[in-house]
């Protein structure tokens, strides 16, 4: 059982950084790959990035293609925790950003392979 929660949201305006942590409970963190999904009002929830897991020193890391260069997904397994740093944020930013945790290291862009999920951060860009 993993419990994750995120933390980092908040009010900015466009152009700001703004860097998402997701908190892990559980002893085998480093084993689940990790995801970032946002949903903005009235739209799907949607793929923003995701890294694999496994335990290894070497992590591969995902990105919806239009978030590419702007945000950049990064993890600690001694602190179990996975961080989203999003850059030059835009108005259209702006949504509800998901933390999910799974055993899968294939198909990380489909929110159906994650078992677990935090509650959300909301994240608010002004124009």
């Amino acid at each position: 059982q993993v419990q994750l929660v995120e933390s980092g949201g908040g009010l900015v305006q466009a152009g700001a950084s703004l860097r998402l942590s997701c908190a892990a409970s559980g002893r085998t963190f480093s084993s689940y790959s990790m995801g970032w999904f946002r949903q903005a009002p009235g739209k799907e929830r949607e793929f923003v990035a995701a890294i694999t897991g496994g335990g290894t020193n070497t992590y591969y890391a995902y990105y919806a293609d239009s978030l590419k260069g702007r945000f950049s997904i990064s993890r600690d397994n001694v602190k179990r925790t996975v961080y989203l740093q999003m850059n030059s944020l835009k108005p259209e930013d702006t949504a509800v950003y998901y933390c999910a945790a799974g055993v899968r290291d294939n198909g990380l862009r489909d929110s159906h392979v994650y078992e677990y999920w935090g509650p959300g951060t909301q994240v608010t860009v002004s124009s």
